[in-house]
């Protein structure tokens, strides 16, 4: 592991540090700890790890002591300290989006998203760091500057997820809200050694976005976590209970464990692009094992989409609802509204969608549905579709950014999701997984998916690998956390 640029230890963990979510709440409803301590604790943390890692875009550490003193001790995830996001309002803390133009600005209301996890039991100690608007596939705003990877402070934990990987990934918190659209759950954890699950469409409750912008199908919420039981319960707690494929007990998905599954690895991206050579050190690590389990795995080709029409789908349909927004805030502020607060990307990506007509919008949402179709006929003979989750490990920081020409930057967007857009279109469930670190101590995850709705099939897998080759002890990055776990 390259610590070399971080800052030397200053305190040893306190004793939550290597407990996941699951065992923290475990001890509050035994009544051997208070949310407050448990939120105290987390604080601690915050304030000794954040300033190493620039994870969080916002605090508000009286509200989260508030709710601690309030809150039941019942649920999954009782008094657990955690993150939101900050691309999700959530009541009482700020929302800016990655922006500048909306720093420091409160949401009054969150969704039914953010009601699910009040009711799980989680305190939200405040907002993880995100690309403006999420576009960016690396954490480096204007507005907020560089978040840093806990496992080398001068790479990128990814985007747009970044400052909720660092934040897990540091021990600050124990899970962490996320969101993926193309792949911002599973970027960034495969860059900083988490558990990234991404559910099925359609799978979650509302999370107060409009439903007619043509882009909000792509978009999953969920969390990052060191453990799959943290993942699983989080989505059981979010997920539509109107549904009449809710999802088994744990104990339900681990005696499903004995099926054995037709697992199809494949190699190039759905771009045609090979792997690196740690990308596929990790492909063939994951191969073995799964075939140490018992599964079949047989060699396939990647999922067959029009990435040019898919491609220019995405980016445009992108911009079309960030130009949409623009023009509401502009009608809104008159006078005042000011874009030069918005970062370049975000204003060409706006501007390149600016003479989209009716016709070609409907064309274009065209396009996501044929990729929908295109990508399931390669799970026709297939339980599970294995690959890289990202074809390298985490970048250093600087190369990428919002002052990046809008080329350059939408050919790196690609490339990082060359593997994980394709589940994004099609409405799987996905996860990364990290079972590989290369020789220069960088993790690197690798991706499995399945067919839509198929959560439970997947979550049954992961507890497996999880089983075989466990991670979770050695998933706290930082050196003051790694000497205590050796000594």
């Amino acid at each position: 592991m390259n610590h070399a640029d971080a800052a030397t230890p200053i305190h040893m963990p306190d004793e939550f540090t290597l407990l996941d979510a699951t065992a923290q709440a475990e001890l509050v409803r035994r009544g051997e700890i208070t949310p407050l301590e448990l939120v105290e604790a987390a604080i601690a943390r915050l304030e000794r790890v954040n300033p190493q890692l620039n994870a969080l875009a916002s605090v508000d550490f009286d509200l989260a002591r508030k709710r601690a003193a309030e809150c039941a001790t019942t649920g999954p995830f009782a008094g657990v300290p955690t993150v939101i996001k900050d691309l999700m309002p959530y009541p009482g803390h700020a929302t800016a989006f990655g922006t500048r133009m909306f720093a420091g600005q409160k949401s009054p209301a969150g969704s039914p998203y953010t009601e699910a996890l009040d009711a799980a039991g989680l305190i939200v100690l405040g907002k993880s760091a995100t690309s403006e608007f999420g576009l960016l596939g690396t954490t480096e705003t204007l507005s907020n500057g560089a978040t840093r990877n806990p496992w080398d402070v001068s790479r990128s934990p990814g985007g747009s997820s970044g400052g909720a990987v660092a934040a897990v990934a540091a021990g600050m918190v124990p899970v962490a809200h996320a969101s993926d659209g193309g792949g911002s759950i599973r970027g960034p954890s495969s860059f900083t050694g988490l558990f990234g699950f991404k559910p099925s469409r359609g799978r979650t409750v509302s999370n107060g976005m409009p439903t007619d912008m043509p882009t909000t199908r792509l978009i999953a919420e969920h969390c990052v976590s060191r453990s799959v039981r943290d993942s699983y319960h989080w989505l059981v707690a979010t997920e539509r209970k109107d549904r009449k494929d809710t999802l088994p007990s744990l104990s339900d998905l681990k005696a499903s464990q004995r099926k054995r599954l037709r697992i199809g690895a494949y190699r190039p991206d759905c771009f045609g692009v090979a792997p690196s050579a740690d990308a596929e050190a990790a492909l063939e690590k994951a191969i073995s094992l799964c075939q140490l389990l018992g599964h079949d795995v047989i060699e396939v080709k990647g999922p067959a989409i029009d990435t040019r029409s898919t491609g220019e789908a995405f980016f445009t349909l992108t911009g079309y609802g960030i130009g949409q927004l623009l023009n509401q805030l502009r009608h809104m502020l008159g006078g005042n509204f000011n874009p030069d607060l918005f970062e370049p990307y975000t204003l060409e990506l706006a501007r390149r969608a600016e003479s989209v007509s009716p016709q070609s919008l409907t064309r274009l949402v065209e396009a996501l549905h044929l990729a929908e179709r295109d990508a399931d006929a390669s799970l026709t003979h297939i339980d599970v579709l294995l690959s890289p989750t990202v074809a390298m490990p985490a970048f250093p920081l600087g190369l990428h950014g919002p002052n990046q020409a809008s080329a350059e930057a939408d050919a790196f967007i690609s490339k990082l999701a060359g593997y994980t857009v394709v589940a994004s279109l099609a409405g799987w469930p996905a996860m990364s997984i990290p079972l590989y670190r290369a020789p220069n101590g960088l993790p690197i995850g690798c991706h499995f998916a399945a067919a839509k709705d198929r959560d439970d099939l997947l979550f049954s897998l992961a507890l497996q690998l999880e089983e075989a080759a466990p991670w979770f002890a050695d998933l706290i990055a930082l050196p003051e956390v790694t000497a205590c776990r050796r000594s």
